[in-house]
């Protein structure tokens, strides 16, 4: 059970990465695949919005768009609630790269769970959107100081003791 946070994250890391090599294959960036699935889900929304949902911070997220607008996969649009808002659509040149992306995402997911009986793999699934909730609603409340004191935590060598330990190895003349 020790290894479960490293294992999760180990995981993630080297299922982004093989997604990211494939992606990269057709030219495309994790960013950008982020973006036009999320604007697949979400026509209509925000820049702001955009870059929360998308992890990508705003400045960044600017760039990808001034790139992909001028590629022809997207548009900008004025809010008409927000004059400083723009809102985001896919224009139709996008439509096969999100076929490209969730082909890309549906291999990658094969190799993943390759081996693992389907029944497994829908539990496993279903572990995990548990375990995301579980820490999901605990995101805005205030953690707990450890039980454990912290001279304990780190051997019971306290400051107090270092510091004695140093006083006599470099004793004043």
């Amino acid at each position: 059970m020790r290894n479960f946070g490293f294992l999760l994250k180990d995981t993630c890391r080297l299922y982004v990465q093989r997604f990211e090599r494939r992606a990269a294959a057709l030219g495309l960036t994790l960013p950008q695949c982020k973006v036009l699935v999320y604007l697949a889900r979400s026509e209509g929304i925000s820049q702001a919005q955009l870059s929360e949902f998308a992890e990508i911070e705003p400045m960044t997220l600017v760039r990808i768009l001034d790139r992909m607008e001028s590629d022809g996969w997207l548009e900008r649009c004025s809010d008409p609630a927000d004059r400083r808002a723009r809102c985001l659509y896919l224009k139709p040149r996008s439509k096969p790269l999100l076929e490209d992306i969730w082909r890309l995402a549906d291999a990658t997911r094969g190799e993943a769970l390759a081996g693992i009986p389907r029944q497994q793999a829908e539990d496993f699934i279903a572990v995990l959107e548990k375990i995301h909730g579980n820490i999901a609603s605990l995101g805005s409340l205030k953690l707990e100081a450890p039980t454990v004191p912290a001279q304990k935590a780190r051997g019971g060598a306290g400051p107090k003791a270092a510091r004695v330990r140093r006083e006599r190895s470099h004793p004043n003349p």
